[in-house]
């Protein structure tokens, strides 16, 4: 018999963030997150997205033994604003059996009915900025430690349970020295001059911090016709600068501003701490912070976010970006960059990167049922 158990408890929440350890503790490609910083992400005094979602935490037992976990998610703005009435879920994991599976989605789909939801989608997390997806291909290729990483039975469970895909995302990687700089180069300079545009590069992040805000604005504004955002509310941003751009290192930030001092496009990459959190295992201390102070110097990085303003999209302002790319690849030795989950559906993100040999490495998507 399969129990559902709400984790509330502090000691009930570090067990739901660790359970995939289990799960996944012979795996060369699941990446750990951090259990401390993990733990934080369900605490509404350290985590300012859940002052517009609701989180449930659920742990599945079979035979008192540990089993699975999900965590059943509304987000207030995504209902109230766009009038989309889903309960999401994430953070799902589970051994292979399709009824404990069954029983975890169970426990969502009634929290939703509840809750007047009309469907449930997931995993996913509280915004576009958490995990997405589950893994659907590249099972053989190391993770990043901003995606959900699982073996190939849970999407079995997924259909079995009627499930039907609703978006996908892809990934890709390529390597650096089969970027054509010379054609960017020629390129920028062009754009620079037509639109009266420049490019910010730095070494501080203080320098970054003063065109945060605008940043998050412009990530808002570039990404709204996506068929899966939700817009970053205010409160999130001092929460995202001081955990984010206080973490990366500063020239690995690109912005491009006009005449009016106005941004118009922006681009963060940061260094693979993939092998770094594998060592790491869940736990900073004793030996952490030596593993990701050594990774700030891996040959592969991962661009996290690249955003352009809609009056400026299909005009090459990437170009200026890549360009100044290349100066930081060259000085740090980069020889291979990840992209991390991209809508299949996000025509202009693709068309940005027609001159590149890129490989596919892992395919996932979001799944949806209705309530009933």
């Amino acid at each position: 018999m399969i129990f559902i158990k709400e984790a509330t408890s502090k000691k009930d929440i570090k067990t739901f963030v660790k359970f995939p350890f289990s799960i996944h503790k012979n795996s060369k490609y699941w990446v750990p997150p951090i259990i401390s910083e993990e733990v934080n992400v369900f605490d509404k005094k350290k985590n300012p997205v859940l002052a517009d979602s609701d989180v449930r935490l659920f742990l599945a037992y079979k035979n008192e033994v540990l089993v699975g976990r999900i965590a059943a998610i509304i987000n207030w703005i995504e209902v109230n604003e766009q009038g989309l009435r889903k309960i999401r879920f994430g953070w799902m994991d589970m051994i292979n059996d399709l009824e404990v599976t069954k029983a975890l989605l169970s426990k969502v789909n009634s929290i939703g009915i509840s809750q007047k939801m009309d469907y449930m989608e997931g995993p996913m997390g509280f915004s576009n900025l958490d995990k997405v997806g589950v893994l659907t291909y590249g099972y053989e290729e190391i993770g990043k430690m901003i995606t959900w990483y699982n073996p190939p039975y849970y999407v079995d469970h997924f259909k079995k349970l009627n499930f039907k895909v609703e978006k996908e995302y892809v990934e890709h990687k390529f390597k650096v020295k089969d970027i054509l700089f010379e054609t960017h180069e020629r390129l920028q300079g062009l754009i620079k001059k037509r639109y009266n545009l420049r490019a910010l590069s730095f070494n501080k992040t203080k320098d970054v911090l003063v065109y945060a805000d605008r940043m998050f604005d412009l990530f808002n504004d570039s990404f709204a016709s996506l068929s899966s955002f939700v817009k970053i509310p205010d409160i999130q941003k001092d929460h995202l600068k001081k955990k984010f751009l206080s973490f990366i290192n500063p020239e690995y930030i690109k912005f491009v501003i006009n005449g009016s001092n106005e941004l118009v496009a922006f681009s963060v990459i940061m260094p693979s701490y993939s092998t770094a959190f594998q060592k790491i295992n869940g736990n900073i201390f004793p030996f952490g912070l030596y593993h990701i102070f050594k990774a700030k110097k891996s040959k592969t990085v991962d661009l996290y976010l690249i955003g352009v303003r809609p009056e400026y999209q299909k005009k090459g302002v990437h170009a200026i970006i890549f360009n100044e790319f290349q100066k930081t690849f060259e000085k740090h030795k980069i020889s291979e960059c990840r992209m991390t989950p991209v809508l299949a559906d996000n025509v202009a993100m693709r068309n940005m990167w027609t001159d590149y040999k890129l490989k596919l490495t892992k395919k996932r998507c979001t799944f949806r049922k209705e309530l009933k």
